[in-house]
């Protein structure tokens, strides 16, 4: 059985503002930089083998927190970037109705197609399935290339969801089978400020 926990990096100043990222390189604030060390701690006496990232910088100073603490190298691959926003990048809700109208999301802005998103998505997943079975990999993207992702898995099974900075989602492969296990979990940012201080 192959086990990969996929992770949501850190906050940004731009998580904040709620300004479309994409594949903008924008990296952890203070408080995201907390998070990674929080989610790394989460992981203290575990056992796992590989920890992929997407390599934009969020999500590897991210990985890397949690590299630290079991003592992987952390592998970056392009295919776990965020969905590319194009036009949009950058932008809030209210400068976008300000630039092309109330019905934006109707035009052409350039935003990557989903059916582009599975086919990396899918490259990545078959990789790491033929090179990890029986194994644990730790998986570090962003919030809608993982909703996408999970998606491709699961089917109707999964409904598309906010995920939280630093969240864990765990999915088990048994063959031809997959199944989540864990969704969208952040209870190790409730350990904030104890190690810190």
């Amino acid at each position: 059985m192959l086990t990969i926990a996929f992770i949501r990096h850190g906050v940004t100043n731009w998580n904040l503002e709620r300004r479309a990222q994409g594949q903008s390189n924008i990296p952890l604030n203070e408080e995201g930089i907390l998070q990674a060390k929080a989610v790394g701690r989460r992981f203290e006496g575990e056992k796992w083998d590989a920890i992929y990232t997407s390599d934009l910088n969020r999500a590897k100073t991210t990985a890397e927190e949690i590299g630290r603490v079991l003592h992987l190298d952390v592998i970056g691959d392009e295919r776990l970037r965020e969905v590319s926003f194009g036009d949009i990048e950058g932008t809030i809700e209210d400068e976008r109705v300000e630039r092309w109208g109330p019905n934006w999301k109707d035009l052409n802005l350039n935003i990557e197609e989903t059916e582009e998103v599975y086919k990396r998505a899918q490259s990545f997943m078959d990789e790491i399935r033929n090179r990890y079975e029986g194994q644990k990999v730790i998986v570090v993207s962003h919030g809608a290339f993982l909703n996408d992702l999970f998606k491709l898995l699961l089917g109707d099974q999964f409904e598309h969801c906010r995920l939280d900075n630093t969240s864990i989602s765990i999915v088990e492969f048994l063959e031809d089978q997959c199944e989540m296990k864990l969704l969208n979990c952040s209870t190790h940012l409730s350990t904030i400020g104890e190690k810190e201080a």
